[in-house]
């Protein structure tokens, strides 16, 4: 990351740290989202363990989330561990800090300063709390103070995350930073709540920050399953460009008119044209309405259109009514069409 390369999409396992098959199968989840790293976290020797076993079938780079107990993090270097992610304010003394850098550098690890407003360093803490400084500025510092400790043993493979809250702070914060390193950033919103409310505070800071070029790696922080965080991501950076366009979607918000499940049967059209992406499928635009009043005029600028009736769908392709389908049969009839149309 860094460098001129894409932003990529970072997402975090919640499953049991010990438990290899449920992390296994969350990170696999992710990926096929379009995931590009992924985090686990390691509070204990045992769990590092876990992490080098995870590590060997995942297809993508996993980080070790290390937090209070050093030795956890030098577990995870020998286990494998494609990058660290340490909060230097909460692993212990400076000479404990020193130990974990020197073993990173000895296996080319990278490693990710994560400050966060809720564990900042007591000097910084009293500052901030007695007025003396703002939250942009407290951050920051205490990010550029742990990264002098790793400049002292000449490690330069570092990202940066120095994350609020809410939105303000996080963009002030992350503009600060830009202007005092040029290490790449990890760019997000901690603790930001549930999907809805979580995902509009991260598009907004995110959207704007990397509308600025700040920022080289991303995640949604979401009290939600991991892959809804990957999700909101991808569709952020699509929406500004950063990545390649996902499924082109027309549907309608729905009316008392509509005697279809149109929210299903939409994310599921959505959900399936991912998957023929996945396998090389160029995407058709597809439209998917709930009624007669703008589902015909939409279908004739659709590839594929499902427009609805009373319990059932009519199909167009390319403007032309092919046949009448069933709810249960209209993913599977978008599918074969969007094939077919190769």
């Amino acid at each position: 990351m860094g460098g001129g390369a894409p932003v990529s999409v970072q997402s975090m396992a919640n499953a049991d740290p010990h438990d290899a098959s449920a992390l296994s199968a969350q990170i696999s989840e992710c990926a096929a989202l379009g995931c590009d790293i992924f985090r686990l976290t390691v509070p204990d020797v045992d769990a590092a363990k876990v992490l080098g076993e995870v590590r060997r079938t995942s297809p993508i780079p996993i980080v070790a989330d290390i937090h209070f107990d050093y030795r956890c993090a030098l577990a995870a270097i020998e286990a494998g561990a494609d990058a660290l992610r340490i909060n230097p304010g909460n692993i212990g003394s400076r000479d404990r800090v020193e130990a974990v850098v020197r073993a990173a550098k000895a296996k080319k690890v990278p490693i990710r300063i994560g400050v966060n407003l809720g564990s900042l360093e007591k000097g910084l803490r009293g500052e901030l709390d007695a007025g003396a400084i703002g939250v942009p500025e407290a951050l920051v510092r205490s990010a550029m103070g742990h990264l002098k400790i790793l400049e002292d043993e000449d490690f330069r493979d570092v990202v940066i995350s120095a994350k609020a809250s809410n939105v303000p702070d996080t963009i002030a914060t992350y503009r600060l930073l830009a202007e005092r390193t040029d290490c790449p950033l990890h760019v997000g919103v901690t603790e930001a709540g549930t999907l809805i409310p979580g995902a509009v505070r991260n598009s907004v800071a995110l959207g704007i920050l990397l509308s600025e070029g700040i920022g080289d790696t991303i995640r949604v922080s979401l009290t939600a399953k991991p892959e809804k965080e990957v999700r909101v991501g991808m569709e952020i950076l699509r929406a500004l460009g950063l990545r390649a366009p996902g499924p082109a979607i027309t549907s309608c918000p729905t009316c008392g008119r509509t005697k279809v499940d149109l929210m299903h049967v939409a994310s599921q059209v959505e959900i399936a044209l991912e998957t023929l992406a996945k396998d090389g499928v160029k995407l058709p635009h597809v439209a998917v309405m709930g009624c007669v009043v703008n589902g015909p005029g939409e279908a004739k600028g659709a590839d594929i259109a499902l427009c609805g009736a009373d319990g059932e769908f009519v199909l167009y392709v390319r403007g032309k009514q092919v046949c009448r389908v069933s709810e249960e049969d209209a993913v599977g009839k978008v599918v074969e069409y969007a094939v077919s149309l190769q």
